[in-house]
């Protein structure tokens, strides 16, 4: 399937059809990001899940970085979720290396750290609250698509099938998506460690450091405090490398972490236990005509520098907007592909630091070594090379390619600057385009909804720059007309 032909949300003849939901299979940050936004923009969603309503708290991501901090202050939803965590200025690695993340160029010049199943409370609240509708414990079994939408067969808690249409579907379902799976698209990779443990504890003796990483000889741990009296274990032995499935018992846990840390804090009362391999897997294409795949569904990685749910929650960022503007018929269906030329490589280049970072962890042989320390050295002697490292790992560093000729701004991520009405974040509330100009500008007949028009703060700014829904400059110009801008919005924001 191409994706293109019928609109569904265009009537043909007679009575207008109503507008067709996108449904987004799975329920974990990247699908509930997803469907707030798209719901934020007055489209239906349906988020199926096949497990219970129930928040887990044994989920394995706990780290929250810079430019998804900057993405939720956009939503307005940062400031509630700082409260529920603890915020970490620096990054250390490999003994040697120390990155500093208060130099990140940005509002949130931290990692916060607070549980995965923070995020998703406050964005399943935000999805509720915009009408988002929720199917928990129906399974997807199957999936047909035509020019007109999706049909997404479902088995419900009682073993009933139903069959649902979409315009469009998400799959947002994990790394054994079955949205993947249905549609075809392969999911080639390795496995990068084959044995890992996670486990949730009390300890007897606080850390000095939110986050406190090592490894000696065949071990490594980590351990990163909740703030809530819980702390998240995380660590490996290569001299014991088992399935998933064989047993974990506490007693492991404290002798691997004695090893790589000098001491287990005296850890007890373990409320979760569990064993699980890293692979590096990412689908050669984030759509298949009108399924997409985003999170750990279109992409998987070794879990150094934190990234996984961070680079999901991105992914989410990026489509929403734009599976909004199409099903509304504002924006033509080929905007769409630009999911996939804009996220992929993210992925791919995210894949492959947090391989790295974990291969010259675990580095045995002396060669190997040598690379690391050379790595450090270089990094703590260049500050142009940990500049980039951080821009890598906050996610703030990113951009997407630009068509020829365009503003050099095109395609960047957009500070939250000052502007005459208060800050960007501010402005993109609610999911529109902002406007920022250096004169008053009548946007004509475009819903407020959609467009949002600022000033600059400071009156010596003379770029007109137009900011997608996800923070990313669509349009910029140094010194636009009337007629030039008004061809940008009928481009961008339709």
């Amino acid at each position: 399937m191409s994706g293109t032909g019928t609109d569904p949300t265009r009537p043909t003849s007679g009575s207008p059809r109503p507008t067709l939901p996108v449904i987004v299979v799975g329920s974990g940050p990247t699908g509930l990001l997803l469907a707030g936004d798209v719901a934020a923009a007055g489209v239906p969603v349906t988020v199926v899940e096949k497990r219970p309503h129930t928040i887990s708290n044994l989920s394995r991501a706990f780290g929250v970085h810079a430019r998804t901090l900057e993405q939720l202050d956009a939503r307005g939803l940062a400031d509630r979720l700082l409260a529920t965590g603890s915020t970490l200025t620096e990054l250390r690695l490999f003994r040697r290396l120390t990155l500093d993340l208060g130099t990140l160029p940005s509002r949130f010049p931290f990692l916060l750290v607070t549980p995965q199943y923070e995020v998703e409370r406050i964005l399943e609240e935000r999805a509720r609250a915009l009408g988002v509708e929720f199917l928990f414990e129906h399974e997807l079994v199957g999936l047909r698509q035509d020019d007109g939408g999706v049909d997404l067969d479902l088995r419900g808690p009682d073993g009933t099938a139903v069959t649902r249409r979409a315009a469009y579907a998400v799959g947002a379902d994990g790394h054994r998506s079955a949205v993947r799976r249905a549609v075809g698209l392969p999911f080639p990779g390795v496995s990068v460690i084959k044995s890992l443990f996670l486990a949730d504890v009390r300890l007897a003796e606080r850390p000095g450091s939110v986050l406190t990483v090592d490894g000696t000889g065949d071990t490594f741990a980590m351990i990163a405090s909740f703030g809530d009296g819980w702390y998240r274990v995380m660590g490996w032995n290569r001299r014991h490398e088992v399935p998933d499935d064989v047993p974990l018992d506490l007693d492991e846990v404290r002798e691997v972490t004695r090893g790589a840390l000098g001491t287990d804090y005296g850890m007890h009362d373990a409320r979760w236990l569990s064993r699980f391999h890293s692979d590096e897997r990412q689908a050669p294409a984030y759509r298949a005509g009108r399924v997409f795949l985003a999170g750990d569904a279109a992409h998987v990685h070794s879990p150094a520098g934190g990234q996984g749910m961070n680079t999901g929650l991105q992914d989410a960022a990026n489509l929403g907007w734009k599976l909004a503007a199409v099903v509304e018929g504002r924006l033509p269906e080929g905007l769409l592909d630009t999911y996939q030329t804009e996220r992929h490589p993210v992925g791919r280049a995210v894949v492959r630091s947090s391989g790295g970072l974990v291969r010259l962890a675990r580095a045995r042989h002396p060669a190997l070594r040598a690379v690391r320390a050379l790595v450090a050295a270089f990094l703590n002697a260049s500050r142009p090379a940990r500049t980039k490292a951080l821009a890598q790992i906050s996610g703030i560093g990113h951009a997407y390619p630009a068509p020829r000729g365009a503003h050099p701004l095109t395609g960047t991520r957009a500070p939250d600057v000052a502007l005459a009405g208060g800050r960007l974040h501010e402005a993109l509330r609610g999911g529109r385009f902002v406007l920022i100009t250096p004169e008053p500008y009548d946007a004509g007949g475009i819903p407020g909804g959609r467009l949002g028009v600022e000033r600059w703060a400071a009156g010596n700014r003379r770029t007109t720059v137009l900011v997608r829904p996800d923070g990313y400059v669509a349009w910029a110009a140094d010194s636009a007309g009337p007629a030039e801008t008004a061809s940008a919005l009928a481009t961008h924001v339709g």
